[in-house]
C-alpha cells in the first residue's frame, strides 16, 4: 500500500471465539496427482497443495488468510466454495456436511457462498454486458427480486459505487478498480452469507487498492456477511481482518485474532512474515526494526520435509522438528484461540533485536561486499 492511502481499521469485535460457527474445516486436504510413464499413464507423485488444514469462521466474521505464493491459499479458498472437491477432511457449512455434496445438494448452498476472483480482467465474460454478468447468477437460481432483476443489478452497481446507468456498457470499458467492483457487485447479487475473496486487490495498482478494501469492509460491515479473505499484503489483511490465519506450504502453523497474531506472534514463519512488511521511518531517530530473510526457497509440494514443514528454513529447528510434527494448539501465555503449530516458539515480541537475522549465507555474503 502507498503511504498516500489510508484504510480504516476493522470494526467490530476481535473476539477470536464467534458466537456461531458458520463454516467449520476440519483436516482439509488436497493432493494433485502427477502421472507419467510411457505409453501407459500412471501417477508417479502428488502435489500436496492442501494438507490437512483446519478452520472456522463465524457468521459476520472476517478471516484473513496469509502466506507466501504457493503455500496453498487459493486452493483452501477453492475447496471452501467447492469449486474443487477435496481429497480428504470436512466442510461443514452452518451445520451441514458439504463435503462430497452432489451437485443439486450444493445448489441451495452455491447462493450463500460466492467468491471474488483475484483477476478483474479475466473472471468477467467480455462478450456480455455488465447487466447480464451481474443478473446471471439470479437467473440460474431462479431468483426474482421485487421490482425485477434489472432494478436489483441498478441497486448493487450503486452499492457498489458505479452508476447505474452502466447496466450495458461491456467490461472493456472499465479500468480494473470498476471490473473489481462489478465481481463484488456479482458476488452480492445472491445475497450471500459467506464471501471467500481470492486475493481481490493484488492485481490492481496501488492507488486503488484502499477503494476497493474500503468497499469491501462497507459490505462486510453493513450487510453481516463473512468473508475469508486471502492475500500476501499483510497491511491489507491487518486493516480487514478479525482474526488471521497463517499458511506455510499447505498447512496453517498459526492463528489468532489480529491483535494477537501482529502483536504477540509465536510461530518463527510469522515473525519472518511480519518483519518484510514496509514501513516508513517518521524520523532518524526510529528503532529500526528486525528483518528476518529467509535461506533458500519453499520446499516443493511434491516431497514436503518431514516433521515441520518449516524446519528447513528455520533458526530455531532442532532434531525434534524433523521427526515429530507439532500440533496446532494453544500455548502458555497465549490469548484464547491463539493457536501455533512450533515445538519452540518464539518469544512474544516483535521488539527490534540488535543485529538483523540473515540466514541465507548468499545474501550475507553480498551485503558484506557492499560494505
Amino acid at each position: 500500500m502507498s503511504e498516500n492511502l489510508t484504510l480504516p481499521a476493522q470494526q467490530g469485535s476481535t473476539d477470536p471465539t464467534p458466537t456461531e460457527t458458520l463454516l467449520e474445516v476440519k483436516g482439509l486436504t488436497k493432493h494433485f496427482p502427477i502421472y507419467g510413464g510411457f505409453p501407459i499413464k500412471r501417477k508417479v507423485g502428488a502435489v500436496q497443495a492442501v494438507d490437512g488444514v483446519d478452520l472456522t469462521v463465524g457468521v459476520g466474521e472476517s478471516l484473513g488468510l496469509v502466506g507466501e505464493s504457493g503455500c496453498g491459499k487459493s486452493t483452501t479458498g477453492r475447496l471452501i466454495t467447492r469449486l474443487l472437491a477435496p481429497t480428504a477432511g470436512q466442510i461443514t457449512y452452518a451445520g451441514q456436511d458439504i463435503t462430497h455434496a452432489s451437485r443439486r445438494q450444493l445448489a441451495p448452498v452455491r447462493s450463500e457462498i460466492q467468491m471474488i476472483f483475484q483477476d478483474p480482467y479475466s473472471s468477467l465474460n467480455p462478450r456480455q454486458t455488465v447487466g447480464t454478468i451481474i443478473k446471471s447468477p439470479m437467473e440460474v437460481n431462479g431468483i426474482n427480486p421485487e421490482g425485477g432483476r434489472e432494478k436489483r443489478v441498478r441497486e448493487l452497481l450503486e452499492l457498489v459505487g458505479l452508476n447505474p446507468e452502466h447496466y450495458n456498457r461491456f467490461p472493456h470499458e472499465f479500468s480494473g478498480g470498476q471490473r473489481q467492483r462489478i465481481g463484488v457487485a456479482r458476488a452480492l447479487a445472491l445475497n450471500p452469507k459467506l464471501i471467500v475473496a481470492d486475493e481481490p486487490v493484488s492485481a490492481l495498482d496501488v492507488s486503488i487498492q484502499a477503494q476497493v478494501v474500503n468497499l469491501l469492509q462497507k459490505v462486510q460491515q453493513e450487510l453481516g456477511i463473512a468473508f475469508v479473505f486471502i492475500a500476501h499484503d499483510l497491511a491489507i489483511v491487518r486493516h480487514f481482518s478479525q482474526r488471521v490465519a497463517v499458511m506455510y506450504l499447505g498447512k496453517v502453523v498459526e492463528v489468532g485474532d489480529r491483535d494477537s497474531i501482529y502483536n504477540r506472534p509465536r510461530h518463527p514463519y510469522t515473525h519472518a512474515l511480519l518483519s518484510a512488511v514496509p514501513e516508513v521511518e517518521i524520523s532518524d531517530e526510529s528503532e529500526s526494526r528486525e528483518r528476518i530473510r529467509l535461506a533458500g526457497d519453499v520446499p516443493s509440494p511434491i516431497h514436503p520435509p518431514s516433521g515441520c514443514r518449516f524446519r528447513t528454513r528455520c533458526w530455531k529447528a532442532q532434531d525434534k522438528c524433523a521427526t515429530e510434527e507439532p500440533p496446532l494448539v494453544q500455548l502458555s501465555g497465549n490469548r484464547a484461540g491463539h493457536l501455533t503449530a512450533c515445538h519452540f516458539p518464539e518469544d512474544p515480541t516483535t521488539e527490534a533485536r540488535d543485529e538483523d537475522v540473515v540466514l541465507d549465507p548468499a545474501l550475507k555474503a553480498l551485503e558484506e561486499d557492499q560494505d
